[in-house]
């Protein structure tokens, strides 16, 4: 119990110091991750070891991500790429429809990108369809985030799926169709939500540019296809590693495995996404790759989103190292609650400790030797066990969850904004999971 309440205390100080006295955010998480070891007993060197791993292991994975979607996104809205991609998209889709593209396109391709990297290659689009369209930028950017993040918790090949089917045995082509399916209806809620709720919140896309700058851009623009190269390819670059990492191995073991493995690692597609983006103006004026040029500017736009990033990371880690997530299983682990047991377990460490893929993984290993007493035996009902462990671990994403802090700071949010559209958002997708998956375990198990 007294894990949950410095937990709580935690996240109302981050909200509040954020939001009213206007404390930075990476110094309102790092305060938080320091007190909450503190006031819970960790060892002091832990305390240390946690808040450096964290922050070095989530800069790691996504930093350079960050830096190079953000270089990339700095040359797509200077060159105007981005306004003719964006109005080309407009023409077919219709400007009243930007959510629902967004949540699509978030749905198919976080299927085999991860959320946080997807969300960032795909930011500088969204940004200038909502701006084309005169939306708000909350609208668009939470039916992303939320389409990301379904397919990101419930079909493999991201790794918190595959690694509980594992855990529990369950075929991977029956999680894949059924999560699929489950992730599909999940979204209806959230896109009613988006539409309905943060459509009301007015985000500018982009404050800095106006409707006169962007027609002059659009004049020395490149085309609509040249402007898809720096966001399309290093997308189909990744998938084409998940494709060669498959356990059926499509592309064999050779050289061309190795190739794919390389060239599709995250880090890598950006750059090369960097690389075509450096293709992008007609004219390139003296300067631009320099450090005062669009580069220096992308790379001073992508540092403040890299130090909140990494402070979650280490709010995180310092939740997961303690017993926080072992205390919540044990506590849960005897309730007679049926398919509901696994979700409300995943989702209690979700929210406690931020990550999905833990939760999952966590959770997942917890359930395992319960399977038989809880009457799940059955292929489809593993399946199922899979999905609902994965609805839980989407409840909820807020400020101990790194992608909170992406997609909150990729897109102008403040904390208390952030907590009203996101993690509501992301309360609504799972539970929406949560109904769907028990409804098909009354139907087909």
């Amino acid at each position: 119990m007294l894990l949950i309440i410095v937990l709580l205390i935690c996240i109302l100080f981050i909200i509040f110091s954020s939001t009213k006295i206007k404390l930075h955010p990476f110094l309102a998480l790092l305060f938080a991750a320091i007190a909450f070891g503190l006031f819970t007993g960790m060892p002091l060197t832990q305390i240390v070891a946690s808040i450096n791993n964290g922050f070095g292991s989530t800069i790691g994975y996504i930093g350079i991500v960050i830096v190079a979607g953000t270089i990339i996104g700095t040359f797509l809205e200077h060159s105007g790429g981005a306004y003719t991609l964006a109005a080309s998209i407009l023409k077919i889709i219709g400007s009243k429809r930007v959510p629902l593209v967004m949540t699509l396109i978030g749905w198919l391709v976080s299927i085999p990108v991860f959320a946080d990297s997807a969300f960032v290659i795909l930011s500088p689009l969204n940004k200038a369809l909502s701006k084309s369209a005169k939306i708000t930028l909350a609208a668009s950017a939470i039916a992303l985030s939320l389409g990301l993040t379904s397919a990101h918790c419930l079909v493999p090949p991201t790794p918190g799926p595959i690694a509980a089917a594992g855990i529990l045995g369950a075929n991977l082509g029956l999680v894949i169709l059924f999560g699929l399916f489950v992730s599909f209806l999940a979204l209806v809620p959230g896109y009613i939500f988006c539409v309905k709720v943060a459509a009301r919140v007015y985000i500018d896309p982009n404050p800095d540019v106006t409707e006169e700058e962007i027609t002059l851009k659009i004049k020395e623009a490149p085309s609509a296809f040249k402007a898809l190269g720096p966001i399309f390819i290093p997308i189909l670059l990744i998938v084409l590693k998940s494709v060669s990492d498959f356990p059926t191995k499509p592309l064999g073991e050779g050289v061309i495995k190795l190739f794919f493995g390389f060239i599709g690692e995250p880090t890598i597609a950006l750059l090369i996404g960097v690389l075509l983006a450096f293709l992008l103006p007609k004219k390139r004026k003296e300067g631009i790759f320099s450090v005062e040029g669009w580069v220096g500017e992308g790379l001073l736009n992508a540092a403040t989103i890299i130090l909140i990033t990494g402070a979650g990371g280490a709010f995180g880690k310092v939740l997961q190292n303690s017993s926080l997530a072992d205390t919540i299983g044990s506590a849960l682990s005897n309730a007679n609650l049926g398919i509901w047991l696994p979700f409300i377990i995943a989702a209690t460490i979700k929210t406690a400790q931020g990550s999905s893929t833990v939760a999952i993984i966590t959770t997942a290993s917890i359930i395992a030797p319960l399977l038989s007493s809880l009457g799940f035996s059955s292929e489809v009902a593993k399946a199922l066990i899979v999905l609902a462990i994965g609805s839980g671990a989407m409840v909820v994403s807020h400020a101990n969850d790194s992608f909170f802090w992406v997609v909150t700071q990729m897109s102008g949010m403040d904390v208390k904004t952030g907590y009203k559209l996101q993690s509501t958002g992301t309360l609504i997708l799972g539970v929406s999971g949560g109904i769907v998956i028990w409804i098909a375990m009354l139907i087909f198990n």
